[in-house]
């Protein structure tokens, strides 16, 4: 489905996957077109192998609770239909898309067993660390810096922190990107999805009244401005509508 994107995060053992460690929570959410569709998975899963203690102590999921919960290979299936085709958002992707692989691959399943081939990867630590060079950029600074309530968050849950990263993408990307006009062609030259559109043009008559200019007052400008102060804190650069306006001051 285009525009389908999954928010992505998973919970495990410990580090690295390398020394065996296993996936012990995984949730995800699904957003289609930039907006929350209600759909997610989510499970906790039996790793057959004892959690770090340290790692106990960042999700809080003891060895216990997991005593009887699926394995891996049991949801396999479920979790690969869910994730396929869509673009996987993960903050700091190469860990999770690790230990996803490594399932996988236990499995046996080697055709599923490099994720990529399925999925694109967008990585929310990268683009924040682009945004915010020499600054923090873990989930909770980002949730400080853009203003999103993460105060459910006392330690880590796969399902909730998607949840988060689900808010504080769209919040990072939610500034003004372009500027088109409605029935431009994609293509910029007029060629694509125009049909007859140059046949249904109705010229104004010569003698037409002249619409009355109605000016912005010192208010709504000061409004304005603040406006695009929010978009360019949300982008990350300045708003389309300041490139342009500080272009044609530099051509007078």
């Amino acid at each position: 489905m285009a525009n389908r994107s999954v928010v992505l995060d998973t919970e495990t053992t410990g580090m690295p996957v390398t020394d065996g460690h296993r996936i012990i929570e995984i949730g995800c959410v699904e957003l289609i077109g930039r907006r929350l569709t209600g759909r997610h998975f989510h499970v906790y899963l039996q790793p057959d192998r004892e959690s770090d203690e340290g790692a106990i102590g960042v999700h809080g999921i003891t060895n216990e609770f997991l005593v009887g919960k699926p394995r891996f290979a049991e949801v396999a299936d479920e979790f690969f239909e869910f994730i396929q085709g869509a673009q996987l958002i993960i903050h700091n992707a190469a860990f999770d898309v690790g230990f996803i692989n490594n399932e996988f691959a236990l499995m046996g399943q080697h055709d599923r067993a490099d994720i990529t081939q399925h999925c694109t990867i967008l990585d929310t630590l990268l683009m924040a660390r682009e945004r915010h060079p020499g600054q923090r950029n873990s989930l909770d600074a980002l949730c400080k810096r853009y203003d999103v309530d993460n105060s459910g968050r006392e330690l880590h849950g796969a399902l909730l922190d998607s949840e988060i990263l689900a808010d504080v993408y769209l919040t990072m990307t939610g500034g003004q990107t372009s500027l088109s006009l409605a029935g431009n062609a994609s293509d910029g030259n007029g060629s694509e999805g125009s049909g007859n559109r140059a046949s249904e043009i109705r010229r104004l008559p010569a003698d037409r009244q002249r619409g009355r200019v109605i000016r912005a007052s010192e208010a709504e400008l000061a409004e304005h401005l603040v406006r695009l102060e929010i978009i360019a804190k949300s982008a990350g650069a300045p708003a389309l509508w300041t490139q342009l306006a500080e272009a044609k001051a530099q051509q007078q």
